[in-house]
């Protein structure tokens, strides 16, 4: 073996991986794990009876059986989760899920992450599913700042088979309205592939977003899953100019720009104030220094109406899209974005977009407790 001491730290990393690897892949590992499966399996199953009850047990066996297939294996757990279990489970999936592994303060939450995770427990999300419905909102959205602003509805189904494509213009966006990035553009429609379409569909139709992604978004729990399809919309080559509105108190402060989605080029996201100047962060990807993005002539009405929006939430993303002919169009709200665990380079804006969001009873309290 090696002399660790002369290796750098990289270097250890991977031989202890190279060993792991080798261990875990030697017959006789397989041959323990095989011969230990129903004990250990036994003894975590007699814990979860114990701690839940028949009732929840047996639900979490009907729930595993038919969705571990279609879905992660964390799934069951999540649907069956009471209540009173919601801080221990927020807490560890925190731990495990965001990338530093850094553990939650939820009786001092200061970083956007942090307060994000404290808005699920106590910003009653499960109350709010109209607003993240992408098909309920519309009626919502007509009532605050009127159906020009909606993309045009070309249908809403319960099926994919009452879909009547036929119907439907060359291009169009398919999407579900129960869940995030659950989309299929269509961009000929000649060429689009509606059998792998419907496979796709069908299993999104099956999940509850909220399982299925952990990390209690309640906000999806109580949704309807139904098709919708929308006029597509774009500007110039294909591309669509996505400008999300970080509201706080029903005051959009950032605006993260994101170009090339569906273009062949790299995605690209941009935070911005709302005077159109260039923050000095992002998250999930590394900071770059775009050249000469344009103003949208168009800002301040965008800025007002992510303004009226927002208003009484303290913390939604409004998401708008601005057309070449000058027409703004809603996207979506979110309530907790990217589920609170996004990579922010460099970490300490996090800690500066999470000062940006006042929690009642708890940014109003001395960190003494005096």
């Amino acid at each position: 073996m090696e002399d660790m001491h002369e290796l750098t730290a990289e270097q250890q990393a991977q031989l202890l991986r190279r060993e792991l690897e080798a261990v875990y892949g030697s017959s006789s590992y397989k041959i323990g794990r095989a011969i230990t499966w129903l004990p250990r399996h036994a003894v975590r199953g007699l814990k979860y009876l114990l701690h839940n009850g028949p009732i929840t047990s047996v639900r979490y066996i009907i729930l595993y059986a038919k969705y571990h297939k279609i879905a992660n294996k964390n799934y069951a757990y999540w649907a069956c989760l009471k209540e009173k279990d919601y801080p221990e489970a927020l807490k560890k999936w925190f731990l495990e899920t965001n990338y530093s592994h850094t553990p939650l303060d939820l009786e001092h939450p200061k970083t956007f992450s942090e307060k994000t995770q404290w808005l699920k427990l106590h910003d009653h999300l499960d109350e709010k599913y109209m607003l993240v419905d992408k098909y309920l909102v519309r009626d919502w959205v007509k009532e605050k700042i009127g159906e020009e602003y909606l993309i045009p509805l070309l249908g809403v189904y319960d099926h994919f088979d009452d879909i009547d494509f036929d119907k439907l213009p060359d291009k169009f966006m398919l999407k579900t309205n129960h869940g995030a990035g659950w989309n299929i553009p269509v961009l000929d429609k000649s060429k689009f592939d509606k059998a792998a379409a419907k496979e796709k569909v069908e299993c999104w139709l099956k999940l509850n977003y909220c399982y299925l992604m952990g990390g209690l978004d309640r906000q999806y729990e109580k949704i309807r899953p139904r098709i919708i399809i929308e006029q597509y919309i774009e500007n110039n080559g294909g591309d669509l100019y996505d400008y999300k509105f970080f509201c706080f108190h029903g005051e959009p402060r950032l605006i993260l720009y994101i170009t090339d989605r569906y273009t062949d080029g790299q995605e690209r996201m941009i935070f911005y104030d709302t005077d159109w100047n260039l923050q000095p962060f992002n998250y999930d990807m590394p900071l770059e220094q775009p050249q000469d993005i344009p103003r949208p002539k168009n800002l301040e009405k965008m800025v007002e109406i992510a303004r009226t929006l927002s208003a009484g939430f303290t913390m939604v993303r409004v998401d708008l899209y601005s057309l070449p002919d000058g027409t703004i169009k809603f996207g979506e709200l979110t309530l907790t974005t990217e589920s609170g665990i996004s990579r922010w380079h460099p970490e300490s804006a996090n800690l500066y977009v999470g000062s940006m969001m006042h929690l009642p009873g708890v940014d109003d309290v001395p960190a003494d407790g005096q």
